[in-house]
């Protein structure tokens, strides 16, 4: 008799929570203390059940080993599974420490892949105990997402997962990294390659490293930050989100202390308030029209839900996605050809449609196939 399938089940439980709430991460307990003070949820947990409903019709035909109670054990019960616990934790107060002993265990388990719920600090963790010994494939919950080690959504990590346990996929090296969160939060961004996972290769799901912008995109970003301004109304809000090409439209402005890596607001050519968080946009177009103004990720295209969730599922609707604009210089359209959204409401997704308009240069716009 075949010896059953075995797959890991990892989540951690606050990946991602300082999102919505500006913080731009969720390392340390001081940044999970401010995040829930500043009302925020817990995303991780929905995203392990989203990946594993995809792995409902398989159920029977592989063992999901996992770590207790928020760990794993709850989602996968949700989910319709009755998994095989192992380790101890305190509920409510999981650690780094507990991410690495969950890969270990995983580990001695011998299981085939671990799903890893959580951001590039998490999957961080998980190689530093067993490198590239047992494959793994990334679940995104986090707010950076630097790493390739990442499926595009948890419904394509589910895809990705299903295919792996039932038809096979070859293996790759992708690389982690992980950016200095205190850094972050001075606007300054300091990426660092941590390792490599071995995952599995699915080009199309999987998401590619973040690359940054190049010296020589600044005359088109400019370019691009000239038409906005030629396009942009009194009386409406104007919501920036992070980057160089966003940054382009402010100093357009005359406004030179926007913020590189969170989310201001632009009301009469003015910046209105800087670095918000998704109640304080919520509360600033309350009873004023909106636009919100975004330019993919490097080569990974993603221009809703990495680095930006202040944009949330109802920031969005409350603006209409028809009112969201895309910037992106030639070159960058040439890297990513496609543009992705992961807002974490799959409807809201769909609801983007095929393709989106993209402001390319000045007064120059160009449809771009949305995945």
């Amino acid at each position: 008799m075949a010896t059953k399938t075995k797959l890991g089940l990892i989540v951690n439980p606050i990946a991602g929570i300082g999102g919505r709430v500006g913080l731009k991460g969720s390392d340390g307990t001081e940044i999970v203390k401010e995040a829930l003070t500043l009302g925020a949820k817990l995303v991780a947990p929905q995203k392990a059940i989203e990946v594993l409903k995809k792995l409902v019709p398989l159920r029977e035909d592989f063992l999901l080993i996992t770590y207790p109670h928020e760990m794993g054990e709850d989602e996968a019960r949700k989910a319709g599974f009755k998994p095989k616990i192992v380790g101890k934790i305190i509920s409510g107060k999981t650690t780094v420490e507990d991410t690495i002993r969950a890969a270990l265990e995983m580990s001695k388990e011998s299981v085939d892949l671990i799903l890893l719920v959580g951001g590039d600090g998490t999957m961080v963790d998980a190689i530093s105990a067993i490198g590239t010994a047992i494959p793994i494939l990334g679940v995104p919950a986090g707010v950076k997402m630097h790493s390739a080690a990442f499926a595009n959504t948890p419904q394509a990590a589910g895809e990705v997962a299903a295919r792996f346990l039932g038809e096979g996929l070859p293996l790759c090296e992708a690389e982690v990294m992980d950016i200095d969160e205190d850094a972050f939060r001075e606007n300054r961004l300091v990426a660092k390659l941590k390792g490599y996972a071995r995952v599995p290769y699915e080009p199309v799901m999987m998401q590619a490293t973040k690359e940054g912008s190049t010296g020589y995109e600044l005359a088109d970003q400019r370019a691009i930050a000239r038409f906005v301004l030629e396009l942009m109304e009194r009386g409406r809000i104007y919501i920036l989100g992070p980057g160089t090409t966003t940054r382009a439209v402010a100093e357009e402005l005359g406004i030179h202390d926007s913020t590189l890596l969170g989310v201001d607001l632009i009301e009469d050519f003015k910046l209105l308030a800087r670095d918000v968080n998704e109640r304080q946009i919520i509360e600033a177009i309350e009873e004023k029209p909106a636009t919100i103004i975004v330019s993919p990720i490097g080569r990974q295209g993603f221009i809703l839900g990495r680095g930006n969730q202040q944009l949330s599922p109802d920031v969005i609707r409350r603006v209409g996605k028809e009112n969201v604009w895309v910037l992106a210089t030639p070159h960058k359209l040439t890297l990513t050809q496609t543009l992705k959204v992961d807002t974490g409401d799959a409807e809201l997704d769909r609801e983007f449609g095929r393709y989106i308009r993209v402001f390319a240069g000045y007064r120059q716009t160009c449809m771009v196939k949305v995945v």
